[in-house]
């Protein structure tokens, strides 16, 4: 792992200083892109369907703030770790979180560190955060078929073709960081 943390040393500190304009204008259009992605996919699936989902459903407000109000925890630290892992993505990996655009550098640095998929966790943070204020329960089964659907995509879908792209290094991040279960770092 030393050679690929030695790379990526290099590549983070090429990604955050531009040589030319070319590279700049690179950088600006990733971090678009990478904004109309947060917007349209997350946006979707941790904003509109959970309102949608609680339109109409009772209790959702209280007059006096309570224990639901701890559901704002989940929520912003979600919102937190999606934007860091975002911003990762973005000016480490050189991509964004689309997988057509994906990074073209294995991000392993940051949350990245301690769980191999902190974006996914942070966008469930937020529906649970979200089932927590609303004390709804079907946003508690919504958040469950989120996680089936993207456990399901990560192990049939992205894991594999990430081993394609970045082959022994990716199985060395395999073997040392988590799927779903954050970890202290190993030295």
């Amino acid at each position: 792992m030393g050679s690929t943390a030695h790379t990526y040393r290099v590549s983070c500190s090429y990604a955050l200083h531009s040589d030319t304009p070319a590279d700049a204008w690179r950088q600006y259009m990733t971090a678009l892109k990478t904004l109309i992605f947060t917007i349209v996919v997350p946006g979707t699936v941790a904003g509109i369907i959970p309102w949608l989902l609680v339109q109409g459903s009772t209790g959702a407000v209280l007059e006096v703030p309570s224990v639901w109000m701890l559901g704002f925890v989940p929520l912003v630290l979600g919102i937190g770790l999606y934007l860091w892992c975002a911003g990762a993505f973005t000016f480490i990996g050189k991509g964004t979180p689309a997988p057509i655009d994906a990074p073209t550098v294995l991000v392993v640095q940051g949350p990245y560190r301690w769980v191999r998929n902190p974006m996914y966790i942070a966008v469930l943070a937020v529906v649970l955060g979200e089932t927590i204020l609303f004390r709804s329960f079907l946003l508690v089964g919504y958040a469950l078929l989120v996680w089936a659907i993207v456990h399901t995509f990560v192990v049939t879908v992205e894991e594999p073709s990430l081993r394609r792209q970045f082959g022994a290094s990716y199985e060395t991040y395999l073997r040392t960081v988590s799927r779903w279960i954050p970890r202290p770092p190993r030295a």
